[in-house]
């Protein structure tokens, strides 16, 4: 069963969102807040598998939500994933680089919504390859400051490869086919990078694949 937090301060997205949950045998709704402050609470309290969020609330809005939900230790399983009505704005950026497992428009289709609901519950970064071209178009436009990455050093020949092509924006299926190997040896790899770099998913290794440096945005 995958168990679901509701983070929205509008109580027509919320009620539309759970309506849409409950009528899944796998997914149950375990709590809602209209606000980051009571939701961070909740995910304390309850302990869900995904904590959909939304990227402006008050009292605490959804980056600072994420980047505190990330810093728990205690909520280490649960995976947030931004809601927002604009795609990959300002706002979106800075919540994947405090943590978010990747991120959801308001107007998705409800198959879509549903599949992009399972797929971050198992772990997995709900970041199309074009999203993530879109994230590496966003640091060549505005470079930041490089810095240490505690684990970097290690990753394995083949583990900083398969980052590298994470961070380019590579599919499994495609990382695995530079590679020359499986599918489930590709994202073995990855697996094993994200634990040594201490990566919550696969959004967060491209942020620091390059904010260490490993990886260098060319300018197009």
């Amino acid at each position: 069963m995958i168990r679901v937090l509701l983070v929205d301060d509008q109580p027509l997205i919320r009620s539309g969102f759970r309506a849409l949950l409950e009528l899944e045998d796998d997914i149950e709704v375990v709590a809602e807040a209209a606000d980051g402050s009571a939701g961070l609470d909740l995910a304390r309290r309850h302990r869900p598998d995904i904590a959909l969020v939304d990227i402006q609330m008050p009292v605490l809005d959804g980056i600072e939500t994420t980047r505190r939900i990330a810093a728990d230790p205690a909520l280490a399983d649960v995976h947030v994933v931004i809601l927002t009505n604009y795609g990959l704005d300002e706002y979106v950026f800075h919540a994947l680089r405090a943590g978010a497992a990747g991120f959801l428009v308001k107007d998705i289709q409800p198959e879509d919504f549903l599949h992009a609901v399972r797929v971050a519950a198992r772990g997995d970064a709900l970041l199309a390859p074009s999203i993530t071209r879109r994230l590496i178009d966003r640091y060549v436009a505005q470079p930041l400051d490089t810095g240490a990455c505690p684990g970097l050093e290690e990753l394995t020949t083949r583990e900083r490869e398969a980052v590298t092509l994470v961070a380019q924006g590579r599919s499994n299926d495609e990382i695995a086919a530079h590679m020359v190997i499986s599918p489930l040896t590709a994202k073995t790899h990855i697996n094993r990078a994200m634990t040594k770099l201490h990566a919550r998913d696969r959004a967060q290794l491209v942020v620091l694949a390059y904010e260490s440096g490993l990886v260098t945005p060319r300018p197009r």
